[in-house]
């Protein structure tokens, strides 16, 4: 691994979906010892403000917040950075400018996974936070590159499932994802974004039976920064 790399990374929303992010991480990587692996900040900044009443104009601004652990990271030497969720990726632009480092965005990584899973465009459900579709976050990025975007009809069913999986009820959380996922498989998206680093902790599962249409960004956004610090003869 190259010894100057240190990625940063500006997490705590919520906490275990970046505890999520770091084991997929490790996963990620090709290591066949300590030493192999990415050096590693943590900022888990769970004192962030709520993205999504945020962007609906509920509750205060988390880009203060946000540019604090920014800093934090900076002074701790990161050379790049990822932030663990999607909904905070709508200040992606404002912490860019504010930082001379790379700060990797999660649907850059997901567009890069579509590709490499053979898809050109095309239908493609989300599963996500309000805030991340109020954004048109997704939208704007897929559209580019000929995807179009599908969101559940019960969007509020799967609002529900997240803040279980906040609260530490994946199980109960999990049957509202998969009829979301399954609603929008039937009409006709081949693959499912799980557009919210909650979500994976509830349907991530080797016997998950959607698991073959299910993307994981978490994962997209681990694999990416991989990607960008390991040379290409290692990670071949």
């Amino acid at each position: 691994m190259a010894g100057s790399e240190v990625l940063g990374v500006l997490g705590g929303m919520g906490p275990m979906a970046t505890v999520d992010f770091l084991r997929k991480l490790v996963e990620a990587t090709p290591a066949a010892r300590d030493q192999d692996h990415l050096a590693v900040m943590v900022a888990q900044a769970a004192d962030i403000p709520d993205r999504t009443r945020a962007i609906l104009g509920q509750g205060p601004d988390p880009l203060p917040a946000m540019t604090l652990a920014l800093r934090r990271l900076e002074a701790a030497g990161a050379t790049r950075l990822a932030i663990p969720c999607n909904t905070a990726h709508h200040w992606h632009g404002a912490l860019q400018a504010l930082t001379p480092i790379p700060i990797l965005h999660i649907v850059d990584a997901v567009v890069a996974e579509l590709a490499h899973r053979g898809l050109a465009g095309g239908p493609v459900g989300l599963l996500a936070t309000d805030g991340t579709l109020r954004t048109g976050l997704y939208p704007r990025h897929l559209g580019r590159h000929g995807f179009t975007c599908r969101v559940p009809t019960d969007q509020a069913a799967v609002m529900r499932a997240v803040r279980l999986v906040k609260a530490g009820q994946g199980a109960e959380a999990r049957p509202l994802l998969r009829a979301a996922a399954a609603a929008l498989m039937a009409g006709g998206c081949r693959q499912v974004v799980m557009a919210c680093t909650e979500i994976p902790l509830a349907l991530c599962d080797a016997a998950e039976p959607l698991g073959a249409v299910l993307l994981d960004a978490t994962d997209a956004l681990a694999r990416a920064c991989v990607a960008a610090a390991v040379p290409a003869s290692r990670a071949a």
